[in-house]
């Protein structure tokens, strides 16, 4: 599995591009996509301003999300749960609860995602990542700016909305929205370059509260294939 797609599904049963993220909720036939509000003249300074103070204030971060994948003709693939937190630098853990299952651990050098259903873990060097990774962005590098553009800034919906493009060419994704309420992420909505969109939203967050060290260290379950990453 190729490490830039830790958060997307390759098939049902893998996370989206992210770890994707993804990941998540609307209804109807025309989601997948947000609705686009005109930025106003202080719309670019809110958007790019909460991700700023989002990397440089939060340490630590908890959260539930719901999560739901849809192809570039709006069927929704897939539908699914779980938990995540994040610990800066560089330690992430994400918990896809509802099948397929799914589990991705970053300790701060490797990043682990446990295929449940295939019994297999790949592993991967995540400074073999490069920063313009939704989780690595998620999880606190503040040179994120040389990675990523950012082409659009905007309030709906009380929330303040930044999308960012990948500035490296081949990226697997092709954008990444993402939408804040009072400085705390509510909402990350990833499109790759088949245009399939992993959309999550995410409830319960707890801001710089301590996260257990535990929760960042992988533990090889008995008897699964590993691929990659010197382990």
């Amino acid at each position: 599995m190729d490490s830039e797609k830790c958060w997307r599904r390759l098939r049902p049963g893998t996370i989206s591009t992210a770890p994707g993220v993804g990941y998540l909720l609307v209804a109807a036939v025309a989601v997948a996509v947000v609705a686009r509000a005109q930025p106003g003249d202080d719309a670019p300074v809110a958007g790019a301003a909460a991700l700023d103070s989002f990397i440089a204030d939060v340490a630590s971060l908890s959260a539930s999300f719901d999560q739901e994948i849809w192809s570039a003709d709006s069927e929704l693939l897939e539908q699914s749960t779980g938990r995540m937190s994040l610990a800066r630098p560089n330690r992430f853990y994400w918990h896809q609860e509802t099948p397929p299952e799914l589990v991705v651990v970053a300790d701060g050098a490797k990043l682990w995602t446990y295929d449940v259903e295939l019994a297999q873990v790949t592993v991967t060097p995540l400074d073999s990542m490069g920063t313009a990774s939704p989780a690595l962005l998620l999880s606190g590098d503040e040179r994120w700016r040389d990675a990523f553009e950012v082409t659009e800034t905007y309030r709906l919906d009380s929330l303040d909305w930044v999308k960012l493009v990948p500035r490296a060419v081949g990226a697997d994704f092709s954008s990444l929205l993402i939408a804040f309420d009072a400085g705390r992420p509510e909402v990350l909505e990833i499109v790759d370059g088949l245009e399939q969109t992993t959309r999550l939203r995410f409830a319960d967050v707890v801001v710089n509260d301590p996260v257990d060290d535990g929760l960042f260290e992988f533990a090889l379950p008995p008897g699964v294939d590993v691929i990659g990453g010197g382990h």
